[in-house]
């Protein structure tokens, strides 16, 4: 989402609360996994989006919680 902002375009939050953040795709059920990177500290995340979600309806408010 941030991209697309940075980009310059509009992002519904009406379309941004059907979007799930759960993977779905690419994922190796019993494993094949790099171990090399358990060492490296991630930067830290900022979840912070500069959407305004206040245009959701109650129903959309907690389907996108």
């Amino acid at each position: 989402m941030r991209e697309l902002q940075a980009e310059g375009r509009p992002v519904d939050p009406l379309d941004l609360a059907q979007v799930s953040p759960y993977l779905t795709e690419h994922i190796k059920r019993f494993g094949e996994y790099s171990t090399h990177e358990l060492g490296i500290t991630p930067d830290d995340y900022d979840a912070h989006l500069d959407i305004d979600f206040s245009v959701l309806g109650d129903d959309e408010k907690a389907a996108a919680a």
